[in-house]
């Protein structure tokens, strides 16, 4: 069974905690769904790259969403 906010969904990948935080920070800081940085990605045409790049920039300025 896939409980809510543990899997991405759009594909049902099974989701890390900096991939919730992304979702948060980018889309709704109230989600209670997310999607995985794979679909974040094609999301917002970039790379899954640039989105761990932004998400250890978010950790690294204190954002909660990333501790």
């Amino acid at each position: 069974m896939i409980t809510e906010g543990t899997h991405c969904m759009k594909c049902g990948k099974r989701l890390s905690h900096t991939e919730k935080g992304l979702h948060k920070k980018l889309i709704n800081r109230g989600a209670m769904e997310f999607m995985c940085i794979t679909c974040l990605a094609e999301f917002y045409k970039t790379t899954e790259d640039e989105l761990r790049e932004l998400a250890e920039h978010f950790r690294k300025t204190g954002c909660r969403f990333f501790l």
